[in-house]
């Protein structure tokens, strides 16, 4: 199974590419897709439907699995611009056939690490660790959509079973 992680952002998306199974898990390549920040909403929506698209076309992953939208109440622009990002990257996967699944933070935590409240380092570390790479993935946003696959993959094996 080859699965597409994807962390959504506005500003940057983190994405990976992971294959093989939750026992062995094996990343093929990870990144971002960054959009410009002076460009109008409907220009970075573009850049990141394409970028998106691309990865897909590159990798030819058979899943999605997104982070689910989430946002403090006192941040509601945010929740929206990130939603804007969310659909345009459900969009582009839905474009290329692909099933689409999202997991909240607090799953992903929970899937990874034992803990659904884990801190954002041990995630990190744990990602690192289950997927064996000498070092935390950078940029954050990159480590969040791994561990995004991870879940998927996890979840999938169990479903198997």
């Amino acid at each position: 199974m080859r699965v597409m992680g994807v962390d959504p952002g506005l500003r940057i998306t983190g994405w990976g590419i992971v294959d093989g199974n939750a026992a062995r898990p094996v990343v093929v390549e990870a990144g971002i897709v960054r959009t410009s920040d002076s460009a109008p909403l409907g220009t970075r929506l573009g850049e990141l439907y394409r970028g998106v698209g691309q990865v897909i076309e590159t990798h030819r992953p058979d899943m999605v699995a997104v982070e689910d939208l989430y946002s403090h109440y006192k941040h509601p622009t945010t929740a929206i611009l990130m939603g804007h990002a969310r659909g345009i990257i459900i969009l582009a996967a839905a474009q290329a056939n692909l099933e689409v699944t999202a997991y909240s933070a607090t799953r992903i935590k929970k899937c990874v690490t034992g803990n659904g409240r884990a801190a954002k380092s041990q995630v990190q570390r744990m990602v690192a660790s289950g997927l064996g790479l000498d070092c935390v993935p950078e940029p954050p946003d990159v480590c969040d959509a791994l561990a995004a696959a991870l879940t998927h993959m996890h979840d999938n094996s169990r479903r198997s079973t």
